[in-house]
């Protein structure tokens, strides 16, 4: 394994956390509260895991490879969808943080009015981010292949270029 292998693995755990979400719904809505705690904290693991692999990733792109991150720039017909999908999955992925620890916690000391309560946003938010980092993986990496962000030394090339510095 390598750190080019990290996007697939982030993509995969992403994949797994919604499969977990998904049967913890079922399982919670069969009464089957157990069971449900189980796959909702295998989801929170998996998530877990996804956060530190995505870091690991982009600190490494950033600090020892000196590259930015891959930037979706074609098909150009195709952006700004990709971005709405970027941008609406990164803005909940912040958002959902606080709410997903709110609901474990109150979940595990058995608060369930008020698990209940939050749970009803958490779930769909996070299952959300979950597919849409599927997706954005397979957009960005397999359905439209994008080259790797340019690293310092060709930012500071092309910026010489294009304001006429050698």
């Amino acid at each position: 394994m390598t750190f080019g292998d990290l996007p697939a693995i982030n993509a995969c755990l992403n994949g797994a956390s919604a499969l977990f979400l998904g049967a913890g719904y079922v399982l919670i809505r069969q009464g089957r509260w157990r069971a449900h705690r189980g796959f909702m904290l295998a989801a929170f693991v998996t998530s877990t895991l996804f956060l530190l692999c995505y870091l690991t990733y982009h600190g490494y792109l950033a600090y020892v490879l000196h590259r930015g991150p891959t930037r979706f720039l074609e098909p150009a017909w195709f952006r700004p969808i990709y971005l709405f999908v970027l941008l609406t999955h990164t803005l909940l992925a912040i958002v959902i943080v606080p709410m997903i620890l709110v609901t474990l916690v109150r979940g595990l000391r058995e608060r369930f009015d008020k698990h209940r309560r939050i749970a009803r946003w958490t779930w769909p938010l996070w299952m959300y981010v979950s597919v849409t980092g599927v997706l954005i993986y397979f957009l960005l990496y397999q359905i439209f292949p994008q080259r790797p962000g340019p690293t310092v030394s060709e930012k500071s090339s092309s910026q010489d270029q294009l304001y006429g510095r050698r």
